[in-house]
Formats: structure tokens, C-alpha cells, sequence
């Protein structure tokens, strides 16, 4: 199976001075803005970064859903977040680290199997795969 999914962004201008705008093909964002201002000085508007993020995010909750039905295990809840660090290195900027933070709420399981069930999730989930950098994790199941 092959599925492929579209995301676009249109931009006008300079770099500082220029304005984008970035749409999803589900149209979950139509011509939402950002620019330099969203990226790098905590303006209004979104950036790579975040949207990195979700998807990230969104990706290991579900891929730990699977692997959690896989062990017999049903979530009543997780709530993941996902930090993105972009830093300037040699050569220009590159996003240095993800981590992830998730807070689940698992009938049945000890801490010990969630972490064992989580990092597998954080492993093998697709966006995962696509990033070759610092990947961290911190678990917490709570009652």
C-alpha cells in the first residue's frame, strides 16, 4: 500500500520582509500564515517547526496505540507533545532534537512495559524514521 499526502506553501518576498502562507490537501490549514517573525522571533503565525512537531506527535500517539492493542492494552487517554529544537550549526540551521513528552492513562500495565511499549513506538513510527537526529522520550503513565 502507498499513500501519499500534499502540503504546499506559497511565499512572497525576502527573507525578513517576506510573508508565506502554508495549506494542507485535507484543508485542515488553508493559507495559514508564517514567515520569519513565526519562525524565529515568537511571532503570530505558525512554522516548520511546529507543525513538524504535531505531526511527529500524532504519529507515535497512534503508532503506540497499535502497539499497545497489540499487548492487549487500550488507552483510556495520552497526551503527547512533541519539542522541536532548531539551532543555527555549521553551515547554516538544522533541527537538532526532538522530544517527546507523553502523559498516558493505561489500565493494566506497569510502568516498566509502558516505557518497553513506548520507545518501540518512538522507534518505529514513520516520522520517526524520517529524522536522523536526537530523539528523546519521557514516559509517565498515571493513574
Amino acid at each position: 500500500m502507498k499513500i501519499k499526502r500534499r502540503g504546499s506553501a506559497v511565499w512572497k518576498g525576502g527573507l525578513k520582509d517576506g510573508r508565506g502562507s502554508i495549506s494542507t490537501e485535507s484543508g485542515a490549514l488553508q493559507a495559514y500564515p508564517y514567515g520569519f517573525a513565526s519562525r524565529f522571533e515568537g511571532q503570530r503565525g505558525t512554522n516548520p517547526e511546529e507543525l513538524i512537531g504535531a505531526a511527529h506527535a500524532g504519529c507515535f500517539t497512534m503508532a503506540l496505540s497499535l502497539i499497545l492493542g497489540e499487548a492487549k492494552l487500550v488507552a483510556d487517554q495520552m497526551d503527547t507533545a512533541a519539542e522541536v529544537t532548531l539551532e543555527q550549526v555549521e553551515g547554516g540551521f538544522a533541527i537538532t532534537a526532538i522530544h517527546l513528552t507523553l502523559k498516558a492513562k493505561i489500565p493494566g500495565t506497569t510502568q516498566a512495559t509502558f516505557e518497553d511499549l513506548a520507545n518501540k513506538a518512538k522507534s518505529g513510527c514513520p516520522v520517526s524514521k524520517l529524522f536522523k537526529t536526537n530523539i528523546t522520550l519521557d514516559a509517565q503513565l498515571v493513574t
